[in-house]
């Protein structure tokens, strides 16, 4: 009797055991995915992660918010120095220099597809995007995903009060500055503002008018380059913007999206904005509005050239210094990356956010939905970005290390001359030389990597 005891017992207890154990072994591999997007755009992002989950058991893609995307960059260095990296990590372009230069901390995309067998043809992306997150020798290093590029949102119902075509918004900024000064007549207090004023104001504008940002076509050749702020177009630009703020004719929002809510609000009838803000226009405006290029000056050679992209990559990245990802996380996130990119969720993705189809395929499959015939305007930053045939050196888009910070600098010198501190020129020789010395900072720190 005893022993029959003893035996039930060791019977329990195995039970007991073993039951765990098979759960875990069942368990879905966890990939942690960080990413920088407010709503409701990173609702859109959560949800595309909820729908890969659910298309499979064996990996579960856990997205986290975490804050701007420059403190989910700051972020994910720390927990990489500290070994506990997220699998994935949404880097926005400006960190793109930095992200190459990484060294071990990063696991570049043409290595996990080669390394997992996984299928995704780089060949695939739009040449804009794909030449931004290629290294030297054409091969992908970030997964391409949430690209936009800036364009200009109107409100046709100001238009109309004000006597302006409400459907012909002006190609040139001689015709935008006619328009502010007619808004400004109507008794619209707000005729234009500008969200990301360095990228919008300061690096998509050089791109269109074909004049580089710096040196070694904008980075892409090497650490060694040299700003090139002070050049006599952006001169001529930021004198307007300083001149138009005193007359009533801009304002001045603040920085990064600090401006944005001024458009859908019905506040400013004019608006420099992400391609991706469209959704929150489309959700927010009680008003009739409008898209188009980004305006040019008339007469510049070389203009207008294709805009550049923003918007953001899906880095991989090592969980440390020395902490790689098995080969089961990496399938993983390969599995992740190719579910994103397919045709019909890239395309789905771009129609409900207005962030570019980063795929030829995805764009195929939106126009034949007759997405564009229903949606006026929505084409207009694809038009855009491939407008003037191939980039050139000058509009391919920017590498500098270090970049965040410099675009930070230009934004401080840029508040100096609307705030009166500094002639437009002072403010950009200065950040000229600020940001130059951040490069040489970089160069010094990455050259052998």
């Amino acid at each position: 009797m005893r022993r029959r005891h003893l035996a039930a017992g060791a019977l329990a207890l195995a039970t007991l055991v073993s039951v765990p154990l098979a759960v875990r072994a069942q368990q879905p591999v966890e990939l942690q995915f960080w990413h920088g997007l407010n709503q409701p755009l990173g609702g859109m992002l959560e949800q595309l992660a909820t729908d890969f989950n659910a298309t499979q058991s064996t990996y579960k893609v856990v997205p986290s918010f975490r804050g701007s995307y420059a403190e989910t960059v700051v972020a994910a260095i720390a927990a990489f120095r500290s070994s506990t990296a997220p699998h994935i990590v949404q880097m926005f372009e400006v960190g793109t220099g930095t992200m190459m230069s990484a060294g071990r901390a990063v696991k570049p995309l043409h290595e996990i597809l080669a390394e997992t067998g996984v299928a995704i043809d780089p060949r695939d992306f739009i040449g804009p995007v794909a030449g931004y997150y290629a290294a030297a020798d054409g091969r992908m290093m970030a997964m391409p995903f949430n690209s936009s590029t800036a364009i200009a949102y109107y409100n046709k119902d100001m238009f109309q009060r004000a006597g302006l075509d409400p459907n012909a918004f002006p190609a040139t900024w001689q015709g935008v500055e006619d328009a502010a000064r007619k808004l400004k007549a109507a008794g619209i207090a707000c005729p234009m503002t500008t969200s990301w004023p360095s990228w919008i104001m300061v690096e998509q504008l050089l791109a269109i008018h074909d004049v580089p940002l710096a040196s070694r076509s904008n980075g892409f050749e090497g650490l060694n380059t040299e700003l090139n702020l002070a050049n006599p177009v952006l001169t001529r630009h930021l004198t307007n913007l300083v001149n138009w703020q005193k007359d009533g004719l801009f304002r001045y929002g603040g920085r990064d999206t600090a401006a944005e809510a001024l458009f859908p609000t019905g506040e400013c009838a004019i608006s420099f904005m992400s391609s991706g803000s469209r959704a929150r226009v489309t959700r927010e405006a009680r008003f009739n509005w409008g898209v188009a290029m980004l305006p040019y000056y008339q007469g510049a050679e070389g203009a207008p050239r294709n805009s550049i992209i923003g918007g953001a990559a899906l880095w991989t990245m090592n969980r440390g210094p020395n902490a790689q990802r098995s080969p089961q996380e990496l399938r993983g996130v390969a599995e992740f990356f190719r579910y994103i990119s397919s045709p019909a969720v890239m395309a789905k993705w771009h129609q409900d956010t207005g962030y570019v189809p980063v795929t030829r395929s995805a764009y195929e499959v939106t126009k034949a939905a007759g997405y564009y015939q229903q949606n006026a305007g929505a084409d207009v930053p694809i038009e855009q970005m491939l407008r003037g045939g191939d980039p050139t050196a000058n509009s391919r888009g920017i590498r500098l290390g270090g970049f965040i910070e410099i675009r930070n600098i230009i934004q401080e010198e840029m508040e100096r001359a609307f705030q009166g501190g500094a002639t437009p020129e002072a403010a950009l020789a200065n950040a000229n030389t600020r940001g130059n010395q951040v490069l040489r900072n970089f160069e010094r720190t990455n050259r052998n990597n």
